[in-house]
């Protein structure tokens, strides 16, 4: 199916490695097909006991998906194939909920890059999860910054993590690094990266029955070396900030404060689709309330809505396409943004009983 996905099974783990390195391990619809074939097979397996994925090189563990391919067959027609954008998103976000419901452990090595769908085949659930940061782990939801929402599950753990973090990481698409997704609960054990070799042949030759508290004795020694957080630092601003329920006021509030971090938050957000920040915000609020079945059939909702409005490809095309960085945002101004368009982005496009994702319970 295809020769970006590599896989083996050894003392009864299955190794996952994503190995499309010149495109940083984004995600293609053939690289999330075979990814959900081996973890439905390896579900039912017993001779699988637990899940590792990582990434082929260091630069990245999965920087999210092909977002060429989104402009390519978001601006595509029919005879075109436009309607693989369709599978991609649908098929993608039924590969999250099978991570996020996975019954085997399921250890994720994020050395690298780490975005957007990267976080999606990241994050699983706090009973069957184990989440290695490096000291070159860049983690982002950064999807404010092409006129998308963090979805792949984002509206679920963003908006789980503690205080207004996730808010703060939703609205300005920012990169953290090892000591931040600790901090955010986004990742739960540092390994240095000269260490990972080594990890690897305990995995291989380990008979510990519990495969993540091995991984968490292995690391034990070098949790000191994590360094501080910054958005420890900063916690006490991010919730004061980004409490707020319209992004209006988030910004005056940042406005006001003549902090450093308050003024740089500010000006990432200066970059940002107005828009589909203030449609992110709501995504988040509403996704507090909301399992995992329901927060990605919202997001499945949301990102037919965002194609069909353009925003998406027109972010796209500057940073990735035209590269002149000069997205031209509809609207342009966040005064422009009402509440009847923000709402629109959330009006059912489906009949329950026809949803993409209807069977996710």
């Amino acid at each position: 199916m295809t020769n970006f996905v590599i896989t083996h099974v050894k003392n009864h783990i299955g190794f996952i490695t994503l190995d499309r390195p010149k495109a940083l391990n984004s995600l293609s619809l053939d690289m999330i097909r075979a990814l959900t074939e081996i973890l439905m097979r390896w579900k039912t397996n017993p001779d699988v006991r637990a899940i590792f994925i990582h990434g082929s090189h260091e630069r990245a563990f999965c920087a999210g998906g092909d977002i060429r391919f989104f402009y390519d067959v978001g601006t595509a027609t029919p005879q075109g194939d436009s309607a693989m954008l369709e599978d991609f998103f649908t098929e993608e976000y039924a590969l999250n909920y099978l991570i996020h419901t996975y019954p085997k452990p399921y250890i994720s090595l994020l050395n690298g890059v780490v975005m957007g769908g990267g976080m999606g085949i990241a994050q699983s659930t706090a009973d069957t999860q184990l989440r290695i940061v490096t000291e070159r782990t860049k983690m982002a939801m950064p999807e404010v910054n092409i006129g998308l929402f963090p979805d792949v599950g984002g509206g679920y753990f963003l908006s789980r993590c503690a205080g207004e973090i996730g808010t703060y990481l939703g609205l300005t698409g920012e990169v953290i690094n090892a000591a931040d997704a600790i901090y955010a609960n986004l990742a739960d054990v540092y390994l240095p990266g000269e260490h990972i070799p080594a990890l690897i042949h305990v995995l291989e030759t380990t008979s510990d029955s519990d495969i993540r508290q091995c991984v968490r004795q292995f690391a034990a020694p070098f949790q000191t070396d994590l360094g501080d957080s910054q958005l420890e630092s900063h916690r006490a601003a991010i919730d004061r900030h980004f409490s707020h329920d319209d992004v209006s006021t988030i910004c005056a509030a940042l406005i006001a404060d003549i902090t450093p971090f308050a003024q740089k938050s500010y000006a990432v957000m200066q970059s940002r689709s107005p828009l589909l920040m203030c449609v992110t915000l709501e995504q988040l609020r509403r996704s507090r309330h909301l399992n995992i079945a329901d927060c990605l059939r919202l997001e499945r909702t949301m990102v037919r809505h965002c194609f069909k409005h353009g925003e998406v490809l027109e972010g796209v095309r500057a940073l990735v396409v035209d590269k002149d960085m000069k997205p031209n945002w509809q609207p342009a101004h966040l005064e422009e943004v009402s509440a009847e368009l923000i709402q629109g982005f959330f009006k059912p496009v489906w009949p329950d009983y026809a949803h993409p994702l209807r069977d996710l319970i």
